[in-house]
């Protein structure tokens, strides 16, 4: 009879190996309780198993004490679905601004014209005429002097984007990934890259506008604005939204709207659904829908504008609207088109001295909003981060168009400090 050699006897007799599915979920909760939330999105769609440990209580317990400990004592009315759902549900409702107590600043500065604003990590960056200045936030909401002013164009501002430091020659080093540089334009025919308080100007021709064009395709009317999205180009044009995708050069949706004149839009990421203001409302399209059809029809009717809907901002959670003849900026869901608040841009008692909203700026649980009078412009700040009274809708829906609009001043600058 043979003899199992040495190393056969030691397998016969080794336990098998184990799996992470073999150890106790209140075990692996505990780990889990260490991870990201990107980390436990990865792990819920592992399988099953691990989708229950993902969604455990004592996981989300802790990502919500972490995030707001304020709120903490309140998770116990909202844990009829888990601790994960009132998570997600905060989340979205501060995102979609269903409050009336965010923390809010007013910022004074000259009795000009805003043409632009925008939010940009720590930053407020905003234009009045030829000028450009920024605001830490951090700063200012600590009342400390926190207003620059970088170099005027010399004329009018036209428009300002912010884009990746990566995607332009001034990247030099894996440490700049994640800052931007703002482009500017102007009337007096140039365009200035900004960063760090360096600039380099570029001044445009119709000479070197003709070789740096690429034939992509035409819509009729006037050019109304364009926005970027991963790698697609989206533009409108007289009644018409359409996009292409830039890698392959090919329109990838086009959808008439048939509204007499759009005076702005606005994309949701990652989704087909497009926002257009026009005169009096902003109308919400599924825009790949619209191809299948001869007559599209809009999701949605986002009403009360008394002028032309020309501020618009669109995010998975959210659409902002405003317009300079409003005094009220409007914020409607982004998937259904229902209101979920509104507030005016200037304070209560400049309402009959000011002019309305001429800009606005959104940023996650962040906007901004401009107004100006005789006497000074204003910056509003609000931040919905930390807010914890939620909107509530007026019993009688004929006694106000909106719900409890309310205004708060925190303000700690005036324009002497500009």
């Amino acid at each position: 009879m043979a003899v199992p050699s040495h190393s056969e006897s030691t397998d016969l007799t080794s336990p098998p190996p184990s799996k992470i599915t073999d150890l106790n979920e209140d075990s692996l909760s505990f780990c889990a309780t260490y991870l990201s939330l990107q980390d436990l999105s990865n792990l819920a769609m592992t399988c099953k198993f691990l989708k229950r440990v993902a969604y455990s209580d004592s996981i989300w317990q802790r990502c919500f004490s972490e995030r707001w400990p304020q709120e903490v004592a309140r998770i116990s009315s909202k844990t009829s679905s888990g601790v994960r759902d009132a998570y997600l549900a905060r989340h979205a409702s501060l995102h979609q601004f269903k409050f009336v107590d965010p923390l809010s600043a007013d910022l004074y500065t000259d009795a000009k014209s805003f043409d632009h604003i925008m939010l940009d990590k720590n930053d407020i960056i905003f234009s009045q005429g030829s000028s450009i200045r920024t605001v830490k936030i951090d700063s200012f909401l600590n009342g400390k002097d926190s207003v620059a002013t970088l170099s005027d164009h010399n004329a009018r501002i036209t428009s300002m984007r912010l884009f990746p430091i990566y995607e332009t020659s001034l990247f030099r080093s894996e440490s700049q990934r994640k800052e931007n540089v703002l482009v500017t334009s102007s009337c007096d025919h140039s365009i200035r890259l900004w960063w760090k308080v360096r600039v380099w100007d570029i001044t445009t021709s119709s000479a070197i506008r003709s070789s740096c064009c690429v034939g992509m395709t035409t819509l009729p009317g006037t050019p109304v604005d364009m926005k970027c999205h991963e790698s697609l180009l989206y533009f409108a044009a007289g009644s018409s939204v359409g996009a292409v995708d830039l890698r392959t050069m090919q329109k990838v949706i086009t959808a008439a709207i048939y509204q007499p004149k759009l005076y702005s839009f606005a994309i949701a990421p990652s989704k087909s659904l497009v926002c257009t203001g026009g005169n009096g409302k902003a109308l919400l399209w599924d825009t790949r829908r619209n191809q299948e059809t001869l007559k599209p029809e809009p999701l949605a009717e986002l009403d009360g504008h008394t002028g032309p809907v020309t501020l618009l901002h669109m995010d998975p959670y959210k659409i902002v609207t405003g317009g300079p003849e409003d005094l009220c900026i409007n914020v409607w869901e982004a998937e259904t088109g229902v209101q979920t608040n509104s507030f005016i841009c200037c304070q209560s008692e400049d309402v009959g001295h000011s002019s309305r909203c001429t800009a606005m700026a959104v940023k996650g649980t962040q906007i901004v909003t401009t107004a100006y009078g005789e006497e000074s412009g204003i910056v509003r700040f609000r931040d919905f981060f930390n807010a914890s009274c939620p909107v509530l809708k007026h019993e009688d829906e004929h006694s106000s168009k909106f719900w409890d609009p309310q205004c708060y001043s925190d303000s700690n600058t005036d324009s002497s400090d500009i």
